[in-house]
């Protein structure tokens, strides 16, 4: 498929790949846009343009550019680089990225991984390493210095109308929905265009759970220029209240057929309601309505993240055959000796937390 790059590159990375050469071509917003077309499947959110128009909005974020990956004159893959500073180094980051134009193998991602390492070597001497989604571990990618990467999710199959999605629920997903629908006080709704314009009382829900859950949210900012900057087309809260006031809320990121529930919260003391499940269910009906097929509920524990297995009981239960296998982040070094310094200040840090 034809596409226009920019005139100052295109890049020979000097990899050869399973297919050949792979080249490494710098591409405008308007070229990548236009490769992403010739997938069929859906293009995760976090690789759309827009998403890197919501990361500059972020302290200590940026648009890095795009890229496409060659082997014979055919388009591998594609993959949008946002780029992160923090404690005084630079890294590039492509969550769920890069998009796959043809089948991956082990054998292709490794060819891919060696190509675009060798272009942001080239192009920028500053990253230390590179962190996206790489399916099959090798030698090329460690595990992430930060955050909770996953492997597994759940996917509910939104086809066919609200009988067909409690259909193919596990017994105690349906028993539960069912029974917050008759007992459940809340009234639901999309507040989209008002959380766009005022993030405040939905923001005082998240830091209720974070406080109970055990973590720190982001900036009530964040949230709201991720509603306001995606827009509608790519993003949607829907919200609960009970007597007029927010008691759980779910914010959704809309790409292509795919609906991807972000982020959740719920008050606290709202279990009684019934609320979560009454959310979810209105979140199911919502997605299909905008012309989704699929509603993914992000992220699930495993072997690889057991730290998120406390998830598993609550989303699995919406969808019995829903459990998938997703690619997980891991670094790609490009700096090897800086990228281990770091990673041996992180066990350092590590040893005295757990020494106190």
């Amino acid at each position: 498929m034809p596409y226009k790059t920019t005139p100052a590159r295109p890049i020979c990375a000097g990899e050869q790949g399973v297919n050949g050469t792979m080249v490494v071509r710098e591409l405008s917003r308007e070229a990548y846009e236009q490769v992403l077309s010739a997938r069929t499947a859906p293009v995760p959110v976090e690789q759309l343009p827009v998403w890197l128009d919501y990361q500059k909005t972020i302290e200590g974020r940026s648009p890095w550019g795009y890229c496409s990956v060659e082997s014979d004159g055919q388009v591998i893959a594609a993959v949008a680089f946002s780029q992160f500073e923090t404690h005084g180094y630079r890294f590039l980051r492509a969550p769920h990225g890069p998009v796959w134009i043809v089948d991956r193998t082990p054998e292709l991602e490794r060819a891919v991984l060696e190509a675009i390492s060798a272009y942001v070597r080239g192009r920028d001497r500053k990253q230390v390493f590179m962190r996206m989604a790489v399916e099959t571990p090798c030698d090329l990618a460690c595990p992430v210095l930060s955050t909770l990467p996953y492997d597994t999710t759940v996917v509910i199959d939104l086809t066919g109308g609200d009988d067909e999605i409690l259909a193919r629920m596990k017994p105690r997903g349906r028993r539960d929905v069912r029974k917050a629908l008759r007992e459940c006080p809340a009234q639901m709704a999309d507040e989209t265009a008002r959380a766009a314009e005022d993030f405040s009382e939905y923001y005082q829900v998240m830091c209720e759970t974070g406080s109970r859950d055990g973590f720190a949210p982001a900036p009530c900012a964040d949230y709201q220029n991720m509603v306001r900057i995606l827009g509608a087309e790519h993003c949607r809260v829907l919200a609960a209240r009970v007597d007029g006031k927010v008691v759980a809320w779910s914010l959704l990121t809309i790409s292509g057929a795919l609906a991807t529930r972000y982020y959740a919260a719920t008050a606290i003391g709202s279990g009684r309601l019934r609320v979560a499940d009454a959310l979810l269910f209105f979140e199911c009906q919502q997605a299909a309505e905008l012309g989704c097929a699929a509603y993914d509920l992000m992220a699930i524990g495993s072997d690889f993240q057991p730290e998120l297995k406390n998830l598993n009981e609550f989303k699995t239960k919406f969808a019995k055959e829903g459990v998938r296998a997703v690619a997980p982040d891991r670094d790609v070094p490009l700096k090897k000796a800086f990228y281990t310094a770091l990673v041996k200040a992180r066990g350092l840090r590590s040893a005295i937390r757990k020494a106190r």
